[in-house]
């Protein structure tokens, strides 16, 4: 029976500083060979000082690696040709006033726009209107539309974005989720273009 891989290339992976990464870590393999395991842990990159965050692997970077251990081996690829290694160091801890500046400032920042968007839209008008509509009495504070509409507005945007703190209210991504994950995919892209480009003008230069 002829020796076969199958692979495909990982879309991003996170590695910390100085580590080595192995042919298993950047690609998911399929192997009819007795050698798989061997293959799968064949150290293919070392992270070191000259690398920056971002890393890119091509495929055939990979296709060499096994060749140089066996060239009988039948290899197929099959998705991504390009794995972005992302190189994690390790995370800064903030302090509780730092964490608490921040939520002030998001906190004041989001009350200052919900608040000009509804003097835009002459929105106390609006509820002394519909209160005007509903009892026939002119009410310059109609409370009773005035509260459950901000409780409405509170409880709204906790469904929109589809959290109550760090707890999920279902498995379905809210609208800036898939929003960052269209930034993300366009960055990978952006990268592995930038990467390529990079490549070839340093292969162009060589002597």
């Amino acid at each position: 029976m002829e020796e076969a891989i199958y692979i495909r290339m990982r879309q991003r992976v996170l590695v910390s500083p100085h580590s080595t990464i192995t042919i298993g870590d950047i690609a998911q393999i399929v192997s009819t060979t007795e050698n798989g395991d061997q293959i799968i842990n064949m150290p293919l990159y070392f992270i070191d000082e000259s690398d920056e965050n971002i890393v890119v692997i091509d495929v055939m970077k990979v296709i060499q690696k096994i060749q140089s251990f066996n060239s009988a081996i039948d290899i197929q690829t099959v998705g991504p040709t390009q794995t972005i290694v992302e190189v994690v160091n390790k995370k800064k801890k903030y302090t509780f006033g730092f964490l608490a500046i921040v939520w002030f400032l998001l906190f004041i920042g989001s009350a200052m726009a919900i608040m000009n968007f509804h003097e835009d839209v002459s929105m106390q008008q609006v509820h002394q209107k519909l209160a005007y509509i509903i009892t026939g009495e002119e009410i310059f504070k109609p409370l009773l539309l005035q509260i459950p509409y901000s409780l409405g507005l509170g409880i709204g945007m906790i469904i929109f974005f589809n959290h109550l703190f760090k707890k999920r209210l279902n498995e379905e991504p809210s609208p800036l989720e898939v929003e960052m994950f269209k930034y993300q995919q366009d960055l990978d892209q952006y990268v592995i273009i930038k990467e390529n480009k990079e490549t070839i003008k340093r292969l162009s230069n060589d002597p």
